[in-house]
């Protein structure tokens, strides 16, 4: 008989490239990864890596076993959703990804009420950028992601998940007070074409959108300032430097010295859940995607402030 452990860990190793890499997802040394595929080497008698210093390649038999991990996997999983839905109770463990401004606006008050309205559920955080998200819940590494998609960016989905809007989350222009255009109450694209920006890196959507939509007008966003996180956007901002496109989500108070102004036309982004679709009729997980919506509609406002 098979171990299903270790054909997880074969599993991890497919979808993350390396045994280091898959090591480092499963909390596990590399040692203890390596004699776990010995083990499962021994239970089929066949090699299921092949070895080239310091890489290894999963063979054709290795490949079948991946595929059965995955067929058990999902086996286990429905079995798991029947009977927390025979209970009717949100139980057992789920991870939750979210991209930083979602934790910010509202995940955070519906992990919050989660905790304090199920005992048995133990919902877990853990801080993603949409597209690491939506492959660590194809993966079963997390249940649910928040994700966000950027109306010229949209996000490409694996049929094995379903998708369910949150809401819709508007993007400002922000400069400094003393910009020229400062003063102005909407800009266009033309109006920043020779603006240095801020932003993210070219991994991430935003950087994306941002390209993209400069594109459309014929027009290449000089991207001056590579910053992820939008706090340290918004202090390059206050610094004097650069504009940037700001969320709504999660924006908090702007300190003195910068400025928010409309772009037309609007920006926006759609945020959104994912979770498998042989999940969903799991209790805990209607119960998350219920709280996400409910917390959404009570703090979040279309003019970008937050109820207190």
């Amino acid at each position: 008989m098979l171990d299903p452990s270790r054909l997880g860990v074969l599993k991890a190793i497919a979808a993350h490239g390396s045994m280091a890499r898959a090591a480092s997802a499963l909390g596990y040394t590399p040692s203890a990864v390596s004699q776990q595929i010995a083990k499962l080497e021994r239970e089929v008698r066949t090699e299921l890596l092949d070895r080239k210093g310091s890489g290894a390649e999963l063979t054709p038999a290795a490949w079948l076993l991946v595929e059965a991990a995955d067929e058990i996997a999902a086996v286990l999983e429905r079995a798991q959703g029947r009977v927390e839905a025979l209970r009717g109770v949100p139980s057992g463990r789920l991870v939750l990804s979210a991209f930083p401004t979602a934790c910010r606006g509202f995940v955070a008050a519906a992990v919050g009420e989660l905790t304090r309205a199920h005992p048995e559920l133990d919902c877990r955080l853990v801080e993603l950028d949409p597209n690491r998200a939506i492959a660590q819940v194809t993966r079963g590494e997390a249940d649910v992601a928040v994700v966000h998609d950027w109306h010229n960016t949209p996000l490409v989905l694996p049929p094995s998940l379903s998708v369910s809007p949150v809401g819709e989350d508007v993007a400002d222009v922000a400069l400094p007070d003393a910009h020229p255009l400062a003063g102005r109450d909407v800009l266009t694209p033309e109006d920043l074409a020779d603006e240095r920006w801020i932003s993210q890196g070219p991994e991430a959507m935003c950087h994306e959108w941002l390209t993209r939509t400069f594109r459309q007008h014929g027009m290449q966003p000089d991207i001056a300032y590579q910053v992820e996180e939008y706090e340290s956007q918004i202090a390059l901002l206050a610094a004097g430097l650069g504009v940037a496109m700001l969320p709504r989500l999660g924006r908090g108070v702007l300190p003195p010295g910068v400025r928010v102004l409309a772009m037309r036309p609007t920006p926006s982004r759609q945020v959104s859940a994912v979770w498998r679709a042989r999940t969903d009729h799991r209790p805990a997980v209607r119960a998350v995607l219920d709280a996400l919506r409910r917390h959404w509609s009570a703090g979040s406002r279309p003019d970008g402030e937050t109820q207190p």
